[in-house]
């Protein structure tokens, strides 16, 4: 089956159709702050090969000294460059350097979701702008060095109300309780789970 074939199966699911259109029905915030740098990162969607369910892809970043976020679970994506005319290139190039997945040439961004910065002033200043893409038939991840692991997650378990709950993580050496969702050894907390939380109350 060819990526075109899968990219249509996958838009015209019930589930992904409803959630398309209520992206782009979306009027996200948009935030601007002079000397701030950008960045964008993605929420892809597929349809699971096993049970053709819509799953969400999610990484965890390699474990850096001097990364804020090392170790953390994230959604593929990074920082704006020079060369980036707008942040949906920013986000493609990212993925693409990230994991191999090539969102133009086997997949769609279908709309950004609010931008959003860090809660803390420990973390760097950024303004990130989520988008949400859909992914049809692709190569297994080719994941760069600044991606320890990748995994997929069907909708279904982000929408189970019992995965979520406060949570001790660490960052930074400091201990902190958050909202996390828990899926076997991986826990989404932090921005990405403010991206999540954003994107389930849009479409749910």
């Amino acid at each position: 089956m060819t990526g075109v074939v899968s990219l249509s199966r996958l838009r015209e699911h019930p589930e992904v159709a409803r959630i398309a259109e209520k992206v782009a029905r979306h009027e996200p915030t948009e935030v601007s702050e002079p000397g701030v740098r950008r960045a964008a990162v993605a929420l892809i969607l597929r349809l699971s090969p096993e049970t053709t369910e819509p799953e969400i892809f999610f990484i965890q970043r390699a474990h850096y000294e001097t990364d804020p976020w090392s170790g953390q679970i994230a959604f593929p994506g990074g920082r704006e460059e020079p060369g980036d005319d707008t942040l949906v290139e920013t986000a493609v190039r990212e993925i693409r350097e990230e994991t191999g997945i090539d969102l133009r040439r086997d997949g769609e961004i279908i709309g950004p979701l609010d931008d959003l910065r860090p809660m803390t002033v420990r973390l760097p200043a950024v303004i990130v702008r989520p988008f949400v893409a859909l992914l049809g038939d692709h190569p297994e991840p080719v994941l760069s060095h600044e991606v320890a692991a990748s995994f997929w997650v069907p909708l279904s378990d982000l929408r189970d109300r019992s995965a979520w709950r406060d949570t001790v993580v660490t960052a930074r050496g400091l201990e902190l309780t958050r909202l996390g969702f828990h899926h076997g050894e991986f826990v989404v907390w932090g921005m990405t789970e403010r991206i999540l939380s954003d994107f389930l109350a849009l479409v749910t």
